[in-house]
């Protein structure tokens, strides 16, 4: 089944395609021709993982799942949350100074109890019955994923992207970074959220 995955994150396409096996031919944005930088302009995760779905769906007439993912610190109010990708300001998604703000505000503060969450936003594309996509016939679908966690102190490990060289999942003592990619694809956020719509799209 092909499918596209409305990004261009080399990082979460590989980790998208080991959770989901070969009975799914997933697609970036790049595979498609999609050079545009779609707006990710929502209030809350959900609404930016519709919005970049829909966005391939009205211009590409492909059936397609986009993700959203925050980092939740409680100590923080829920920082930095739909903003974690640009936390630190700029055009860019600089992990780099997006880790060190967060570590800076949080400073000695003892209680860095955090969790990551990714939501999954499926819209299949569906015709009328002349063939046409139809709005009306497009279902979204939602899957969701957490894995609780801690905010290390300082950054740990070199696999991974993102937060992952600061956040320890709960169980465990190192960081996603140090942990490696095949024991996070067990047990993180995405996984969990890829592996619910794994099984939406086997079992339809």
């Amino acid at each position: 089944m092909k499918i596209v995955f409305a990004t261009n994150n080399q990082h979460k396409l590989e980790e998208i395609k080991s959770i989901l096996g070969s009975d799914f031919d997933v697609v970036s944005l790049h595979d498609i021709g999609c050079e545009a930088d779609i707006p990710e302009t929502g209030d809350t995760l959900e609404e930016n993982a519709v919005m970049k779905a829909q966005y391939v769906v009205d211009y590409f007439s492909l059936s397609c799942f986009a993700d959203d993912t925050g980092l939740e610190v409680d100590s923080l109010g829920g920082e930095p949350g739909v903003y974690s990708a640009r936390y630190a300001g700029g055009e860019g998604h600089d992990s780099e100074a997006n880790m060190r703000k967060l570590l800076d505000k949080l400073g000695n503060n003892n209680n860095r109890k955090a969790r990551f969450r990714t939501v999954i936003a499926l819209i299949e594309r569906k015709d009328d019955i002349e063939g046409k996509p139809s709005p009306e016939l497009q279902a979204v679908k939602k899957f969701e994923g957490v894995v609780e966690g801690s905010i290390a102190f300082e950054k740990k490990g070199s696999e991974g992207f993102g937060y992952d060289p600061i956040f320890i999942p709960e169980g465990y003592d190192k960081s996603f970074a140090e942990l490696g990619m095949e024991v996070k694809n067990s047990i993180s956020h995405r996984a969990r959220a890829i592996k619910k719509l794994a099984e939406y799209l086997k079992n339809k």
